[in-house]
Parts: structure tokens; C-alpha cells; sequence
């Protein structure tokens, strides 16, 4: 009888020593996924929207960045990032930049990708604004876009002004051909109206702790941006569940200094108003240094 009692001690010893591993190590792997990463899907704001918490750019200079790159290059850029979880790519009509993307995402499946650009007013309001939308998904290669922003708000009456091109995208969201509509926000006049309209999904704002082309009074472009009064709005439209992404990142590419990029990165991984970034590459060596920035900022965040 006393060796079967110590039997089932021992029994029972081991099992708890197993099913006490079988915890530990539960936990580590879920102590492991719970680290955040560069790459995460993450929700955009309340939009029931998903996406990669990091952006490919396409618009350094306008575009003129990667367009010179080359098809062949810009191609290889992309497959790099999309290899690496970047999935995520953010262009507009402004950088001439569609129908490379088009290349460059050609056999990708469309599901994995989320594709944002944005229309221009600046030079006139689009007459059609749904036959432009078709000509954007057509040089673009898709079906539907998964958010199509207003190019550069920087007035505090653009929704007055730009009524007529809103209307059209809350129509082409009713038909399923853009999933999400917002803007992208150049001055703090325009921004701080952006923060007012609740016709916004996504806000696309410019963000770096150095001010580098950030908001100021007037939406000039070299003017010095006034921080403390956009972060204030930027938090608004993150406290009403917009999706709200950071731009201007690396300061327009002007961020040559190591310590400058990681000043701005860590800032837009910690400043908990942020649901994504977006940043313009040209190399791969740019894309690992914005991941590998972002993934140490993300881990000490945690």
C-alpha cells in the first residue's frame, strides 16, 4: 500500500510538473505575441478597419523619389517591404505614382494590401468625381480602394468649398468602390477644422516631436509647426475613434541624422494618438531601420 501511495505521488508530482510547464510555456508564447511590432494589423480607430501599423510612402518629393527609382527598382522596394509585413501603401493622384504601384503589386493578393490615395481639388474641383475615382482604381489595378483621402486640406472652410467632392466619396463608400474617406491635413487651419467635421473616417496627419513641416498658423510648408496646438486636435480626432495615421515622420526625408529619426519614431510609437505611420522609402535598408526603430520603441513602450 505505501509504495502504491508514493506511486501515485509521484504520478501525480510529474503531472503537475508537466501541466505547470505546459502553463509556463503557454505563457511565453503569449507573452510573445502580446509584443507589438512594426508589421501588426491594428484597428484604425473605430472604423472596424484594420491596418499595418507601417506605411510605405511613395511621395518623397512629390513622388519624384520613387519615380526615378525606376519601375524595375520601385518594384523590387515593394516586394521587399511586403516580404518583410509591410502592407500597406499609401500614394496619391499628386505623385504620379498609380500605375507603379500597379506594377509593383501585380499577383499580390489584393486582400493582404490596403491601398490609400487621395484626389486633388487644388487645381479645380473634379467635375466627375465617381469617373475619377474608376480612373484611380483602374490605373491602380483594383476593384476598390481601401481609403481614398482629400489631397491637403489647409483651409478652415474646406468642407464648404469641397462639399461636392465629399458627397462623392460618401457615395463611392455607400457602392463599396472605397472602403474608408478622410483627408490629409496641411496647416492648422485645415486640421483644426478636420478635427470638427464628423464626416472624417481617416485623418491623415503630419507628426514628428522637431516640428519639421509640421502644422503652423498659416499651411506654409517650411513654416516652424506649432506642436502643442496640433498634437491638442490630433487627440481630438483620435478621442472620437477616427482612424488617425502620422506622416512627415523622417521630416520630409530631411531627418539625416540617426538620432533625429530616432527622436521622431519613438515619438510616434509612444505617443498613444497615432494608430499608424506612413514613411517614404527609396532602399530596403530604409524600410529594415524604420521596422527595427519602430519594433524597439514598441518593446520599451510595453
Amino acid at each position: 500500500m505505501s509504495h502504491e501511495r508514493i506511486s501515485r505521488r509521484q504520478f501525480l508530482g510529474k503531472t503537475a510538473a508537466i501541466a505547470g510547464g505546459a502553463v509556463l510555456s503557454a505563457r511565453s508564447l503569449l507573452a510573445q505575441e502580446a509584443v507589438s511590432k512594426a508589421t501588426d494589423l491594428v484597428p484604425l480607430g473605430k472604423t472596424g478597419v484594420k491596418i499595418c501599423r507601417l506605411g510605405m510612402g511613395t511621395g518623397s518629393n512629390g513622388g519624384q523619389v520613387q519615380r526615378e527609382l525606376g519601375q524595375e527598382a520601385f518594384t523590387k522596394l515593394l516586394r521587399y517591404g511586403y516580404e518583410r509585413g509591410v502592407t500597406y501603401i499609401d500614394t496619391a493622384d499628386a505623385y504620379q505614382m498609380h500605375e507603379m504601384v500597379r506594377q509593383a503589386t501585380k499577383g499580390l493578393p489584393r486582400d493582404k494590401l490596403y491601398i490609400q490615395t487621395k484626389v486633388q481639388w487644388r487645381s479645380g474641383i473634379p467635375e466627375k468625381p465617381l469617373e475619377v475615382i474608376d480612373r484611380f482604381r483602374k490605373e491602380l489595378g483594383t476593384d476598390y480602394l481601401d481609403s481614398l483621402l482629400i489631397h491637403c486640406v489647409d483651409t478652415t472652410d474646406w468642407d464648404t468649398k469641397l462639399k461636392k467632392l465629399m458627397d462623392a466619396l460618401s457615395d463611392a463608400k455607400e457602392k463599396k468602390i472605397i472602403r474608408l474617406k478622410g483627408m490629409s491635413c496641411h496647416g492648422l487651419p485645415g486640421l483644426t477644422r478636420a478635427a470638427q467635421v464628423d464626416w472624417v473616417d481617416v485623418n491623415l496627419v503630419r507628426v514628428n516631436p522637431q516640428g519639421r513641416h509640421c502644422d503652423g498658423e498659416a499651411g506654409k510648408w517650411a513654416e516652424p509647426g506649432n506642436i502643442a496646438e496640433a498634437t491638442k486636435h490630433i487627440k481630438i480626432m483620435h478621442e472620437k475613434g477616427r482612424g488617425v495615421i502620422g506622416m512627415k515622420i523622417i521630416g520630409n526625408g530631411d531627418f539625416t541624422r540617426a538620432e533625429d529619426r530616432e527622436k521622431s519614431v519613438r515619438h510616434a510609437m509612444t505617443c498613444g494618438f497615432l494608430d499608424a505611420i506612413v514613411i517614404g522609402v527609396k532602399s530596403p535598408a530604409e524600410i529594415d531601420e524604420a521596422i527595427e526603430r519602430m519594433n524597439a520603441a514598441l518593446a520599451e513602450k510595453k
